[in-house]
């Protein structure tokens, strides 16, 4: 069992949470990364980790009020929602300091042809037109293209959880991924249009620049809003900074 007495808890996953515990580890500051244990085979963190969920914002209290670490900094993926939700009831619960390392969202360069939609549903309805749609979006929500009358490509690191139609194509594969691969692959399949999500970050930018060499329209689905009165920092650096003062 990882140590209780763990400075900062680290909510990851993302690379962003990677390259924090790393630094944090640098400056001789005991971490504990906590990973919800979604990917089969995550990329684990430097210091300490913990695989699987707390069971909500009570739980995490429970475990914060167990352990008292000085700090929390949620560093989750932008779309994990529930968890941020769960950080902020289980801080203010326990009186723990939090963060939030938010990266910032992608933003639109000349050529570009983005479609903003806000949801998994709205983002199936807007690809209903074309002919091969290339689903970007993650394992979990791919059901919501279950019903798309074209053919899809799907690409996720583990399977889906729901079982996909039958004309669809998997894909099962890890970013980073290069602008000429994915120009290849979009080629290579006939791609129409581009589903993803506005997850920000430079892992898996690519197919962005590719969509628009290549002058195919991209479907993004927008981030949901972080709660009220969070403490944010958009980079590792500004985190470490904030951990450093704590």
């Amino acid at each position: 069992m990882p140590p209780v007495t763990a400075q900062v808890l680290v909510l990851g996953g993302t690379g962003e949470a990677r390259r924090l515990a790393a630094g944090l580890v640098a400056e001789g500051v005991e971490v504990l990364s906590s990973l919800a244990g979604r990917v089969a085979d995550p990329v684990l963190p430097e210091g300490d980790v913990r695989i699987g969920g707390f069971g909500g914002a009570a739980g995490l209290a429970g475990w914060l009020g167990e352990h008292r670490p000085r700090a929390v900094v949620d560093a989750t993926h932008p779309f994990a929602a529930q968890i941020t939700g769960n950080a902020v009831r289980a801080a203010a619960t326990t009186g723990t300091p939090l963060l939030r390392l938010h990266r910032p969202g992608w933003t639109a360069r000349p050529g570009d042809d983005w479609r903003w939609v806000d949801s998994l549903a709205e983002a199936a309805e807007a690809v209903a037109g074309f002919g091969t749609v290339f689903v970007t979006t993650g394992r979990q929500g791919v059901g919501a293209f279950a019903g798309v009358p074209g053919h899809c490509l799907v690409r996720s690191v583990d399977p889906p959880d729901p079982e996909l139609p039958a004309g669809t194509t998997l894909l099962l594969a890890r970013g980073p991924f290069s602008v000429a691969d994915e120009v290849a692959l979009m080629r290579e399949h006939r791609v129409d249009v581009v589903v993803t999500k506005d997850s920000g970050g430079h892992l898996t930018e690519a197919k962005l620049t590719a969509a628009r060499e290549l002058g195919l329209p991209v479907v993004l689905v927008r981030r949901p809003p972080l709660p009220a009165g969070v403490d944010t920092v958009a980079t590792v650096e500004d985190a470490l900074a904030w951990v450093r003062a704590r």
